[in-house]
């Protein structure tokens, strides 16, 4: 079982509620030791004074400013550590916002918090449903090793989320840090349409499952080829740019081989995943939003989406004499038993068309309650943002 890397308190008006931090990622990069060529002798770091080449004890080294060239302000750690913005043990919410209003470029890591005992549990879920419920974050600061940060706490299936956020000085204005940004918005008419097309084809569930870093199981590969003294295959060479002329025909390319790689291989994606819940709930996800204001839309494009936007429409309409009718036990005309046989992005699909409250945090076995006649009739009365 993980161990917590800080514990403390979370405060929200005169509420408090004693929790444990935990590490919510761990890495799996391929590490390399540092050897001199030839040999098997490892090479070691060592902190050496620049100008009689000596070592010098961690305890004898200090931290020193550059005011001008050659000439420091000396700071001991024993200051910095009286001055530190306080060693409370404290994340103390200040203000509650929407989600989907922070830019995912504000989000650096993420934390999970545990209650620190069974007595805590009720005060615990309290927070986390009211932050379900009301679809916000907790802002908040707290300290950890001697640094401040500013965070967002959010509710998941059954448990508090923190994530620390860069503060506003961190982030870099694209406008003024990209050498080139489309002055015009790119793609009219009949190209924008088909990219519409392709990103629908392409379109699934979100499965963190089904991808992998690649790229570290070359490494491991090539270190297990090596071992073994077999050849080494080299990865392929990049593709060429997209040629503006061309764009057509790539596009129309590609949207066919998505196709035919969807009726192939993907039944799951063309079965209940037409549209991704990100964009059928209004909301999009942090690693999804970008940022910036959004330009106004040419006439072409607002034809596309209102032809895309229609195909999809009559995609997710039930098949006639099914929805609703008598005896079919709820109104989406399906038993609990009917709806077991089908998949999670299915019965998302369902929620939306029947406008089930909070229907993008639950999981598979709240969707089918929700959606079988007793839970509908218990939860369809009120319609909450999912």
């Amino acid at each position: 079982m993980a161990r917590a890397i800080w514990t403390g308190v979370i405060t929200f008006g005169l509420v408090t509620v004693p929790v444990g931090l935990f590490s919510a990622t761990e890495d799996h990069t391929v590490h390399f030791h540092q050897l001199q060529r030839g040999t098997s002798d490892r090479i070691r770091n060592r902190r050496v004074n620049e100008r009689t080449g000596e070592e010098v004890a961690t305890a004898d080294i200090v931290k020193g400013f550059e005011v001008a060239e050659g000439e420091y302000v000396v700071v001991d750690p024993d200051e910095l550590d009286e001055i530190a913005p306080g060693r409370s043990q404290t994340i103390e919410i200040s203000d509650f916002v929407d989600l989907a209003a922070i830019e995912p470029v504000y989000f650096a890591r993420t934390y999970y918090l545990a209650p620190r005992g069974k007595e805590y549990l009720k005060v615990y879920e309290l927070l986390r449903a009211a932050l379900a419920e009301t679809d916000r974050v907790g802002l908040a600061t707290f300290v950890m090793r001697g640094r401040q940060y500013l965070t967002a706490l959010r509710a998941e299936d059954r448990l508090l989320v923190l994530q620390t956020l860069h503060w506003a000085d961190e982030v870099r204005d694209p406008g003024r840090e990209l050498p080139e940004l489309p002055s015009d918005r790119a793609g009219r008419g009949k190209e924008l349409e088909m990219a519409v097309q392709l990103v629908d084809a392409l379109s699934g569930p979100w499965d963190p499952t089904r991808y992998h870093d690649t790229y570290q199981e070359k490494v491991r590969e090539l270190v297990r080829a090596k071992a073994e003294g077999r050849e080494i295959t080299t990865a392929e060479e990049p593709p060429r740019a997209t040629n503006v002329i061309d764009l057509m025909e790539v596009l129309q390319g590609s949207l066919d081989r998505a196709r035919s790689s969807a009726g192939r291989s993907r039944p799951e994606r063309e079965r209940g995943a037409k549209t991704p819940p990100d964009r059928e709930a209004g909301r999009t996800s942090p690693g999804r939003r970008t940022a910036g204001k959004t330009a106004k839309k040419s006439a072409g494009e607002a034809t596309a989406e209102k032809r895309s936007a229609a195909k999809r429409s009559a995609a997710r309409k039930p098949p006639a004499g099914k929805a609703g009718s008598k005896g079919s036990g709820g109104p989406g005309g399906a038993t609990k038993s009917e709806l077991r046989r089908l998949s999670k992005a299915e019965l998302y699909q369902r929620a939306t068309d029947q406008d089930v409250a909070g229907r993008s945090r639950m999981s598979r076995e709240e969707l089918i309650e929700a959606l079988a006649p007793a839970g509908h009739r218990r939860k369809g009365g009120r319609k909450t943002a999912a």
